[in-house]
């Protein structure tokens, strides 16, 4: 983690320099603190101020040697200065040496405390070089993130799998371990699957037997696409592959099992997939769902909050108590967006506890336990013993019933911030569905500080997006204002280029966030329902989902066609 020290000095020459005003700095070191970065990573970031402008202001103010690190050779570096423990807390890069001299590059030629570390493991006085963050940012990536290692990635094929024979031998084999002398094509293809889903950006793997073929698809920003088709014959022994790794029970096949594979890709950077089986007509399907935990470490800023609803959101993860309801459907971002608000609020000084089912990304500094539904550990017995450990954030993955309801909403009540989700496909009907379980409209408006409702929309490829006319009359069928209209705007349609897939690069969240005022918690305990309840939030200000994804048209981030597939219209 990069160190967040943030240096008076460097803070103060933005402002003196009229790059940015005190409002806007205080802002930017709230951020830093709060994602644990650099107050440079930040600035550059957030778009504050460019990496360029710093760069080249503290050359002039500090005097220290300026470089183009985009023409240095990063893989040149000796391996005996690269100390990624410090580079990865400092986020700084050791680049030569010369004499008794070793030239450190960093963005930041206030941080003098990184320099002396270097000196101290080095065993030579370091010197600062000024580079610019954004280019030292990929160096960094590039030295932190290796290549996977110990994997044949090439020359593997579905040609190749089809030449591999089942003999009596092998089939018996399998029947009893569900590995054979001739697996290692297997192992590689497995692996190959593997990496390949994880560069090109998938959330899950599915492994599907059927009658006369077998596929395997990926999820990538939402939709499924086939990827490879390997011999029905295989299917065997692909499911006995995929369940060791697993650490499952081969020789069961009649039952679902849920396992977990961790796959280590450097020194620094391991995936986890969860991995779950179900046996079918033709054999067990098995989907695999890639946790990556960097998706957990998001600055708020990257998740497409407009910014009203981001202080919002702020502003009631900074209240010391009440709940903060976060709903969509499965697959629509929630875990990121309630992770996000965890790692803001995981300081030394709060005890945090997670109820979650399954724990899906480790979270260091927060105390997550697995609900066990044989063993008798339930959200609601999780919740209970939660309010016997001096608690101050609790976070229920998911609120099914009314006693799972009812403990929270007391938890809220009693001094403690309770962060938890639901399937509702708006806020208003989320407040409505906590009525129908059973829990009183007093005790809603009571503890309920904010609802966030959400959808993920596919971000339009930046390489290949065109212009679409679309005649007035039709842009006010759609739900664009009359003044949006009158001011004009570009809307954008996917093409589809060698850099995305279909047209799309990435997702962005919608969202439609609700705070809870009196009107609408006196609309609540006069037994209004979930229109009424809308119909108050949007005269108070609310956007709700469809707004949301108009303004991401309006934008350029994401096309019609998109928001219409994720929002109702």
């Amino acid at each position: 983690m990069p160190t967040t020290g943030l240096h008076l000095g460097l803070s103060t020459l933005f402002i003196r320099k009229g790059l940015l005003n005190e409002e806007q700095m205080a802002t930017a070191i709230t951020k830093s603190r709060q994602n644990k970065q650099t107050l440079v990573t930040t600035l550059v970031q957030t778009k504050l101020v460019s990496a360029r402008s710093i760069a080249e202001l503290c050359y002039e103010e500090y005097g220290t040697p300026l470089l183009d690190l985009a023409e240095f050779d990063v893989s040149a570096i000796p391996e005996e200065f690269l100390n990624k423990k410090l580079i990865e807390k400092h986020r700084c890069l050791p680049l030569f040496k010369r004499g008794n001299r070793l030239y450190i590059a960093t963005s930041d030629p206030t941080n003098i405390a990184a320099l002396e570390e270097f000196q101290f493991s080095a065993g030579l006085h370091a010197e600062a070089i000024l580079v610019e963050e954004d280019k030292l940012a990929k160096a960094l990536e590039k030295v932190l993130e290796e290549d996977i290692t110990g994997l044949d990635l090439s020359g593997m094929d579905e040609a190749a799998l089809a030449g591999i024979e089942i003999t009596d031998t092998d089939k018996r084999n399998e029947e009893t371990t569900g590995e054979s002398s001739d697996d290692a094509p297997i192992v590689i293809y497995i692996n190959k699957i593997l990496t390949d889903a994880i560069r090109k950006g998938a959330s899950d793997l599915h492994f599907e037997p059927y009658e006369k073929r077998y596929r395997i698809r990926f999820r990538i920003d939402g939709i499924l696409h086939e990827v490879s088709e390997p011999p029905i014959s295989l299917a065997g022994r692909l499911s006995a592959r995929l369940k060791v790794m697993s650490k499952l029970d081969i020789a069961e096949r009649r039952v679902p099992q849920d396992g977990r594979i961790k796959m280590k890709l450097s020194r620094t950077k391991s995936i986890d997939f969860r991995v779950s089986t179900l046996p079918t007509l033709w054999g067990e399907k098995i989907v695999m769902r890639i946790l990556d935990s960097s998706s957990a470490q998001l600055g708020i800023e990257k998740l497409g909050y407009e910014p009203d609803q981001e202080k919002l959101y702020l502003e009631m993860l900074a209240k010391p108590q009440g709940m903060i309801l976060v709903t969509g459907p499965t697959g629509s971002g929630k875990t990121v967006s309630l992770y996000t608000g965890l790692n803001i609020l995981n300081t030394a000084e709060r005890n945090i506890s997670t109820a979650e089912d399954p724990v899906e990304i480790n979270l260091e500094g927060v105390n997550q336990v697995h609900i066990n539904l044989k063993a008798g550990l339930t959200f609601a017995s999780a919740l209970r013993s939660f309010l016997r450990q001096d608690p101050d954030v609790v976070m229920v993955g998911e609120i099914r019933d009314l006693e799972t309801a009812e403990i929270a909403i007391k938890a809220a009540q009693t001094g403690h911030l309770v962060l938890s989700t639901l399937h509702t496909n708006s806020a208003a009907e989320t407040l409505t569905r906590l009525i129908n379980m059973g829990v009183p409209g007093y005790n809603i408006a009571s503890s309920v500080n904010l609802i966030i409702a959400q959808r993920l929309a596919r971000r339009l490829c930046p390489e290949c997006k065109q212009p679409e006319q679309i005649p007035d009359h039709e842009l006010q069928r759609l739900g664009f204002s009359d003044v949006q209209i009158a001011q004009g705007f570009t809307t954008y349609k996917p093409v589809g280029c060698e850099h995305c897939s279909g047209g799309y690069k990435g997702r962005v969240g919608i969202y439609e966030v609700m705070k809870m005022s009196d009107e609408i918690a006196r609309t609540i305990m006069e037994g209004g329902n979930s229109l009424q309840i809308a119909g108050q939030a949007k005269a108070q200000g609310m956007r709700d989902l469809r707004q949301s994804g108009l303004l991401k048209v309006l934008q350029g981030v994401t096309s019609i066609a998109e928001v219409n597939r994720v929002t109702s219209f």
